[in-house]
This record gives structure tokens, sequence and C-alpha cells, in this order.
């Protein structure tokens, strides 16, 4: 299989299809993925049931002196970045400093790179802790995954770690009051010899009822890129995904699709 995980702290810049170029932070080990899925798509690979070794995160001074030196290598080879995204090796809102590094990470922004946007990857399951909340209130691209509004559907292609329950979810985005981003993987195929297919008007007409409900400033639809740790998946085509945006821009949502 080709997953893999980010080695680095500060990784790239990359070109995001999302995103443009984008310098990434992995707030989780460099050798171990951390989350609180264990999606069957995840190019990081399947979170571990135990670890071998205790599991060392970054600490909140490592990451700003890290991103730091990135930045001025930047500013020097006159290469800014279009966005500073929180992505990496699992769930960044897991990580117990999470809300004072955003703060860092705003600070050094303003210092070097004032055009850049800051953009956070996550799950959604970290929204029942307030200073979670707070800090993806002060980020510009806060953005939430919402693959499905069934939760046997989630439950098998994102395979949550834990306690969840999508409905708690779903008003915890809709509290954001419209600064949230829906970011859906759309994909078919099999798992444990279940078939599914989030593509379906079905499925599709359930979740955009809840999108409406969110009220987000924008969504992003998606399918499969790179090798996942499930090999029974299906890349969605992007006619598929261009039905469902037009679905959504009939809603009048902003939507960008990535093939």
């Amino acid at each position: 299989m080709g997953t893999f995980l980010f080695d680095k702290i500060i990784f790239g810049p990359v070109i995001s299809r999302r995103l443009g170029v984008s310098l990434g932070i992995n707030l989780l080990p460099v050798d171990a993925k951390v989350c609180s899925f264990d999606c069957i798509y995840c190019e990081c690979g399947w979170t571990p049931g135990k670890y071998d070794k205790k599991v060392m995160l970054p600490t909140r001074d490592e990451v700003k002196l890290r991103l730091k030196e990135k930045l001025k290598e930047m500013v020097a080879n006159h290469q800014l970045p279009d966005v500073i995204t929180f992505a990496g090796n699992g769930e960044p809102t897991m990580h117990p400093e999470f809300s004072g590094i955003i703060d860092d990470t705003l600070e050094l922004r303003s210092q070097f790179a004032p055009d850049a946007r800051i953009a956070v990857l996550s799950n959604a399951t970290m929204l029942h802790k307030e200073e979670i909340v707070r800090a993806l209130c002060k980020v510009d691209d806060n953005i939430q995954k919402l693959d499905s509004a069934f939760e046997e559907t989630i439950r098998l292609i994102d395979n949550p770690r834990g306690r969840f329950n999508l409905g708690k979810v779903v008003d915890q985005l809709q509290s954001f009051n419209g600064k949230v981003i829906i970011q859906t993987m759309f994909l078919r195929g099999s798992w444990k010899g279940v078939e599914f297919d989030n593509t379906t008007d079905w499925e599709v007409d359930a979740w955009l009822e809840l999108v409406k409900k969110i009220a987000p400033s924008q969504v992003m639809i998606y399918t499969i890129a790179r090798d996942t740790p499930a090999e029974t998946l299906q890349k969605v085509a992007l006619s598929d995904l261009e039905r469902i945006a037009g679905k959504i821009r009939n809603e009048g949502i902003e939507v960008q699709v990535s093939e």
C-alpha cells in the first residue's frame, strides 16, 4: 500500500487541490498516526489500536520555532504560501496545546506572510471543547468533515474511535453561524462485506439537508486521489461530483469541486 506519514512538523509547501500553495503543520507524531477517526480512505493509513511505544507530540514552543524558521526561509526565497494548513498525521485539534498554537500561528502569519490564510482540516470530533471552538473561530478556513447524513455510513467509512453522535456534531457545526467550511469525501466500494455509495440521491439529498441546516460559507467536495488503506474503494467520476455540486449551488451555497 502507498499510504504515508508526514515526517516533519512543518512540511511543504505543497500544491493543495483545494487550497493552493499550502505550508503544512503536523501537530501529531512524525512516526505514528493519532486520530479520533480510522477512515478507510485516509492517505496516512490505519489509526493504530495501540502503540508499541509512547507517542510524542511536538510542543507548542517547538511548533512555533519550526514555523518561524520556515516562514523566514520562504520570505528570503520570495515564495510565500497562499495558506498555512493544519493537517498531518491525524486530527490536529487533539493536540492539548492546539488553542495556543493557533495564537502563535496568527502572530507569525502577521509578521511574515500577512496575506496567507490559516486553515484547519478537522473531522469535527473535538467540537465539544469550548477552547477548540474558540480557536477555530480565529482561523480563516475552518474546514470540518461531514461525509454522510447517516451515522451507519459514517461508522463504515470514517470509523469513529470512541463516542460519536452525528446529531450533536451537526448542532456543533451549526453553532459556528456560517464561519465553517464543510468538506466531504465522495466514494463507493465495499468494506467488511458491506457495499456503500455516498453519491446516491438518497445519500446526497439527506446530506444536503444537513448542509443547509449548518449553513456553511462553502462546501468542498472531493474524491480519492491517492492510495488508500482499504483496497476495495472506487474513485468517483468528475461528472458525479459535478452532479452533486449542482444540487449544492441550487441551494445558493458556494461549492468547490476537486477530482
